[in-house]
């Protein structure tokens, strides 16, 4: 019998500490590439490097065949996570490392109003309160009538919502095929719809920034896997708050490495988000209730 979840915590922890450094190390490549690439290029090879990944695993899959009714919601979720990625390459050329990840994180907030309004989910009063907050909390980072919101924060607002609307398609596949085949269809995907995209906008490229961009598929991977190891360590409830850290470091980061000056509305905002999830996480715990909402962190690249 493996060792019990709720005999773990600090290793739980301790994976998801360095799933936020992993994420972090993604957003604050994608800063140092800066605009010199489109951003349907610059997502499109950081997509190519993690299908040459999972190419492997996607050979024997498509033999197989897949459930009826499944392609179609991996093509949907082929669409929406496209645009997602867009739209986050966008944004985080263009905003505060710090900024990009307080706005990413409303992520799990939007699974929960897409869970009640697309899934059939109940919204019960711990996910009508932590929504409430978290309201509260992206308009602390955006303060909205109190300065101008330019387009990478509309960006990465549309970027949340779509990589939403992204896990609520993983969920409804989830029911029929495993998790390692719903990441590698959703990477083929991606990869195929930024081709045209990419192939419209394409500049001359370096071996340089190819190189960059596969530390960015890299990272993004080791963030993942890191991550579902901190779930399988400990409950959920314990390893969120620790989410909070990857704002820390990614304003430690836009600081040391890219001069950008700390904002403290958005190290609050982003606190009372992480607050808003991680009382809901914890209430959904002592309720012993399965929701569909994905950690923090969890709509990464």
């Amino acid at each position: 019998m493996s060792e019990s979840s709720a005999n773990r915590p600090l290793a739980g922890v301790m994976w998801m500490a360095l799933a936020g450094l992993c994420f972090v190390a993604v957003t604050g490549v994608i800063r140092y590439l800066g605009t010199d690439l489109p951003s349907a290029q610059s997502a499109f090879l950081r997509f190519g490097w993690a299908f040459l990944f999972l190419m492997p695993t996607l050979v024997p899959l498509v033999r197989a065949g897949l459930p009826q009714g499944a392609w179609p919601m991996v093509a949907g979720r082929g669409i929406i996570h496209t645009m997602a990625v867009l739209l986050w390459f966008y944004a985080m050329a263009r905003i505060p490392v710090a900024e990009v990840t307080a706005i990413g994180f409303i992520n799990p907030i939007v699974v929960t109003l897409g869970a009640v309004l697309f899934l059939g989910e109940k919204l019960a009063f711990r996910r009508l309160t932590a929504i409430g907050f978290a309201v509260i909390g992206a308009l602390v980072v955006l303060r909205p009538g109190l300065r101008e919101i330019g387009s990478g924060q509309l960006a990465q607002v549309a970027a949340a919502i779509c990589f939403a609307g992204s896990y609520l398609f993983a969920k409804r596949l989830s029911d029929m095929l495993s998790a390692g085949a719903i990441v590698a269809l959703m990477s083929a995907t991606v990869t195929i719809g930024l081709l045209p995209l990419a192939l419209a906008v394409w500049v001359p490229v370096t071996w340089q920034q190819v190189a960059w961009l596969g530390l960015v598929a890299l990272f993004a991977t080791l963030g993942h896997y890191m991550m579902t190891r901190a779930f399988a360590a400990a409950p959920v409830s314990v390893s969120q708050p620790v989410v909070f850290l990857q704002l820390v470091w990614a304003t430690i980061l836009g600081v040391v490495a890219f001069d950008e000056p700390v904002d403290p509305y958005v190290l609050l905002g982003g606190g009372i988000i992480i607050a808003a999830i991680s009382y809901m996480a914890l209430r959904e715990a002592q309720l012993k209730h399965a929701g569909v909402t994905p950690a923090s962190g969890a709509g990464k690249l």
